[in-house]
C-alpha cells in the first residue's frame, strides 16, 4: 500500500485491505473469497475453544501461498529458493 501513497491501517481485516488496494489492482479481487475466509480463520482460531480442522488448516495455506505470490509479484520480488516439504 505504501507503494501508491496509502497509508497501512492496522486490521486483522483483509477485506477493508482489499478493498483500499482494488482500484489500484483489480486483479486482486478474486482473492476476495479467500481473503474473508483468512480473516475468519486467523482472528477465530487464536482464542481458546476455536480450534481449525486440518481440512481448514490446508485451506488457509493454500490461500496464504496464493495471496503471498501474486503480492510478490505485483511488486516485483522474485521468489528465492524457497523449499517445498
Amino acid at each position: 500500500m505504501e507503494e501508491i501513497g496509502l497509508s497501512i491501517p492496522k486490521t486483522h481485516f483483509f477485506d477493508s485491505l482489499l478493498t483500499a488496494l482494488a482500484p489500484y489492482y483489480p486483479t486482486l479481487r478474486s482473492f476476495r473469497r479467500g481473503l474473508l475466509f483468512l480473516t475468519v480463520f486467523a482472528v477465530d482460531t487464536r482464542y481458546p475453544g476455536n480450534n481449525a480442522s486440518k481440512r481448514q488448516a490446508v485451506a488457509a495455506v493454500r490461500w496464504a501461498d496464493r495471496v503471498r505470490k501474486t503480492a510478490r509479484q505485483l511488486l516485483g520480488i522474485r521468489e528465492h529458493g524457497r523449499k517445498k516439504p
